[in-house]
């Protein structure tokens, strides 16, 4: 497939802006893809990392929102409770997940690089994207 976007260069014709937009965006959409067969491998590989990720990202984002009085008020007897068989529910949780995780021998390097790998693959697609959309518009196509 890239063998066919780049053959008008190879060719040694003129190279386009709409063409270059064309090889940026291809280009564009196999990072994505690669980013995201990265991710289906990991999560394939390390289920109970990924798992973890997305359990402290939600506590980050469930800690970011913000409370009132009246809420404070009215939920509170229910929200001590809830928030007790939470505590329970992710310390069983943790205990059994790090359990599995020193059975698989996987580290917390491990799932970090991981992470860090899916990142940065779709860092690099969206900027590759961004420029290819910037690059058209500053020719005038």
């Amino acid at each position: 497939m890239t063998q066919n976007r780049n053959s008008h260069q190879d060719e040694g014709g003129p190279s386009t802006p709409r063409q270059r937009a064309i090889e940026a965006y291809g280009n564009a959409r196999d990072r994505v893809s690669n980013a995201g067969r990265r991710a289906n491998e990991t999560i394939e590989e390390a289920p109970l990392i990924v798992l973890a990720a997305g359990l402290a990202a939600g506590a980050a984002i469930a800690a970011l929102l913000p409370r009132n009085r009246a809420e404070d008020k009215l939920v509170k007897p229910v929200a001590d409770r809830a928030r007790e068989t939470a505590r329970t529910a992710v310390q069983a949780a943790k205990d059994a997940g790090q359990g599995r995780l020193d059975e698989l021998g996987l580290t917390r390097q491990k799932g970090s690089d991981v992470i860090r790998s899916i990142i940065e693959g779709a860092g690099d697609a969206a900027k590759a994207s961004a420029q290819a959309a910037l690059g058209t518009v500053r020719r005038g196509e």
